[in-house]
């Protein structure tokens, strides 16, 4: 009797235990699939980009910037020569590796595929780089590809970023914006002249600088938008080449803090475009342009199987 009552024990406990773990899973389940809710931020960012889409404004950021101080010449070493900018920038880069590495180890940021490496690793001078402009994070990608491809051994990434975001951006991102490598644009026509020296300095020593003519950032927005001029004035100015890199994304089966999928980025590097020395250099604009966005239309139409079409209602393009 002893032993039946001693094994009957031991099956009811062995059974309690079962049960525990059923109803765990079972509560593990339930909360995987309860609805997420979609941070609300978020949702009028896209709100917002509908709108602008439809208006035709391509080159308005959705995301409401921290208002704008003026960059003024004495307030900006933009080759880095003094001493202090010189340390700064080194234990920047280490700190933007460092948060690179962690966004890309904890699914924060995902580089899924990467076409045409050589495209980038085979140029020999300076370059403007160019691409779509939909995350905050996407800089971050293309530094991940720039060290990617080798170039990092001779050359440096330098980065054209908006004049708030470097006089005026809190916190880590506001340190990574003003020490990283960055080229910050600015209302004050003299910092302008500045800028402009530093610009040609730079593509005439072989580095790389980051544009994005569509000088907006619409979050997740997959279209390649309408693009500015700036990009390739540079390029047809120094006699360098434009590589055009054009990203795009999937849903992940990962859920962010946002409520959104995260994307999953496809990295596609085109080849370069050179300036031709024998048209004009207006018109040499224009058509680096006009291939640079052949390029990206071409890209997307492929990858989403769908044509390039936008909601702007073409009434208001004619009343702009």
């Amino acid at each position: 009797m002893a032993t039946i009552e001693l094994v009957g024990d031991s099956f009811m406990k062995s059974m309690e235990k079962l049960t525990k773990l059923i109803k765990i899973k079972k509560d593990k389940v339930e909360e995987q699939e309860a609805p997420v809710t979609k941070a609300e931020d978020r949702l009028e960012v896209l709100k917002k980009i509908e709108i602008l889409e439809r208006e035709g404004k391509f080159d308005i950021d959705a995301e409401d910037d921290p208002p704008t101080i003026v960059l003024t010449p004495e307030n900006i070493d933009y080759l880095r020569t003094k001493t202090t900018s010189k340390i700064k920038r080194v234990f920047a880069n280490k700190v933007g590796e460092k948060f690179l590495d962690d966004l890309l180890k904890n699914n924060k940021l995902i580089i899924k595929q990467i076409n045409g490496l050589e495209n980038l690793s085979k140029v020999k001078t300076g370059a403007v780089v160019t691409c779509n402009h939909f995350n905050a994070f996407d800089c971050f990608t293309i530094e991940k590809i720039f060290r990617l491809s080798g170039q990092i051994e001779t050359k440096k990434l330098y980065k054209v970023i908006r004049e708030g975001n470097y006089t005026n951006f809190p916190g880590l991102y506001g340190f990574l914006f003003r020490n990283c490598d960055t080229l910050p644009l600015s209302s004050n026509k003299r910092t302008m002249v500045e800028f402009m020296k530093a610009v040609d300095t730079i593509l005439q020593n072989g580095d790389f600088i980051l544009i994005y003519p569509e000088q907006s950032l619409w979050w997740n927005y997959r279209k390649p938008k309408p693009l500015k001029h700036g990009a390739f004035k540079l390029a047809v100015r120094n006699k360098v080449p434009i590589i055009p890199i054009f990203i795009t994304m999937e849903d992940s089966n990962i859920i962010g803090d946002d409520g959104f999928p995260i994307q999953e980025y496809i990295v596609n590097i085109s080849e370069p475009i050179y300036p031709d020395m024998n048209m004009k250099p207006k018109e040499n604009i224009d058509d680096m342009l006009q291939q640079n966005f052949e390029v990206w239309k071409n890209i997307y139409e492929d990858f989403y199987k769908i044509p390039l079409e936008y909601t702007t209602k073409k009434e208001e393009l004619i009343n702009e």
